[in-house]
């Protein structure tokens, strides 16, 4: 189904943007069709631009977990918006937003705000490599933690392999400093750590190779082989950060990373990152110390009211026990649909994925073994019944407090057309 609006605006797009998107899974090559274009959201729901409403289960890639245009955030954003949108000199907001975060995560003392999820992972590993005086890092294949250079490396033919680049751009040279091992196999990790290297990053709730919960026990393997070899241990929880639990998925793990990077819940919506932990590592950042780091727009003053009022709301009614019970009943809907094929869902909170073709996803290995023809039939099925879903079988569905239980009840009577559909 198409309009002139929304055809105009993609021909307009091709044309203008590259692929006609600002980030590439936007273009939905993954799932087939044509891309929408959103016009607005409430609570629940978006609407885009020809006048279709669905349920959405996206929420702006995590960030929402109050839903769309909550009036509370909304409120602190014209507030602030009142006053100026930017003035390149602290504010009081930044001072309370710090604050907060470092009370909400223990393991954050002092905390440097940014512009967005990238980067605060480049910023935290260069951090790292001064404390250390090392170069090389290890990450986890299928772990996302942006699109710096150094990071956007994967595993090879084996988990010891040394980094080569996913991207046309990034310099063989700088991807070799980044070492790969498979995620949930501590011995995979012991191959390539040694006392080269400055840091191991590390998603604690994987949520980039759909999502992936960390087995019992790996994440404390992650500390004792960072502890044994003098590394900085890294947890990006841009995505888990805030939407697990106020302490972030480190506050249910129990294990204290040494910096942690944090975005998206933390700016309500608006653009923003974080990078914190232990004092003695951000204190080597300039004007203290010698790392230097900067940003025009960070601790942009629109972003620090979203995101303040964000976790206010947070703080005062916690959604957590409710969002668990949802994500909860919505599992076990989806487990119900699959009705003998085979396929799983994997939930942490309130993220998920509902992967076809497969029995358990690990690693990145396993999720690469998913049945992505199905998902795009599937995608498109739930598409046409009114539900907005993630547009890759690799990506998390986001559960936020504005879904009812009624909505949750309604998706998984659609999930189970649509699973018929796309046999």
């Amino acid at each position: 189904m198409s309009s002139r609006k929304s055809d105009s605006l993609r021909s307009e797009a091709d044309a203008l943007i590259p692929g006609g998107v600002n980030s590439p899974v936007r273009a939905w090559k993954a799932v087939g069709g044509a891309t929408r274009f959103v016009r607005s959201g409430a609570g629940s729901h978006i609407t885009d631009v020809d006048g279709r409403t669905y349920l959405d289960f996206v929420g702006s890639w995590g960030p929402l977990i109050h839903g769309h245009a909550h009036p509370r955030v909304l409120a602190a954003v014209s507030a602030a918006l009142a006053r100026g949108t930017s003035f390149g000199a602290p504010t009081e907001g930044e001072v309370v937003l710090a604050k907060t975060i470092t009370a909400f995560v223990p393991s954050i003392e002092r905390v440097r705000l940014v512009n967005s999820g990238t980067e605060a992972t480049m910023s935290a590993l260069r951090v790292a490599r001064a404390a250390t005086g090392r170069d090389a890092i290890i990450k986890f294949a299928g772990c996302y933690h942006g699109h710096a250079d150094g990071l956007l490396v994967r595993a090879g033919s084996g988990a010891t392999t040394l980094g080569i680049p996913d991207s046309p751009g990034v310099p063989r040279a700088v991807a070799e400093l980044t070492r790969v091992a498979k995620y949930n196999d501590l011995a995979s990790l012991e191959a390539v750590a040694d006392r080269d290297v400055a840091a191991i990053i590390v998603e604690p709730a994987a949520g980039n190779m759909g999502v992936v919960p960390a087995d019992p026990g790996f994440l404390l393997g992650l500390r004792a082989v960072a502890d044994r070899i003098g590394a900085v241990l890294i947890f990006d929880e841009v995505i888990s950060g805030f939407r697990l639990a106020k302490g972030g998925a480190q506050e249910l793990c129990g294990v204290r990373p040494d910096l942690t990077c944090l975005g998206k819940v933390i700016g309500g919506g608006l653009p923003v990152g974080a990078y914190g932990g232990r004092a003695d590592l951000m204190d080597q950042l300039a004007p203290r110390g010698a790392v230097y780091q900067a940003g025009t727009l960070s601790g942009n003053p629109l972003a620090v009211a979203a995101g303040l009022a964000t976790l206010e709301l947070l703080d005062a009614d916690p959604p957590y026990d409710r969002l668990e019970q949802l994500g909860a009943r919505l599992e076990q809907g989806l487990r119900g649909a699959l009705r003998g094929r085979i396929g799983c869902v994997q939930r942490v909170g309130s993220i998920l994925t509902l992967f076809f073709g497969v029995e358990r996803v690990r690693d990145y290995e396993d999720a690469l073994k998913a049945d992505t023809a199905r998902f795009e039939r599937f995608f498109q099925a739930m598409l046409a019944e009114g539900f907005w879903l993630p547009p890759s079988q690799f990506e998390a569905w986001f559960l936020s407090a504005a879904h009812t239980t009624e909505e949750i009840d309604a998706t998984i009577a659609a999930v189970g057309r649509a699973v018929a559909a796309s046999d």
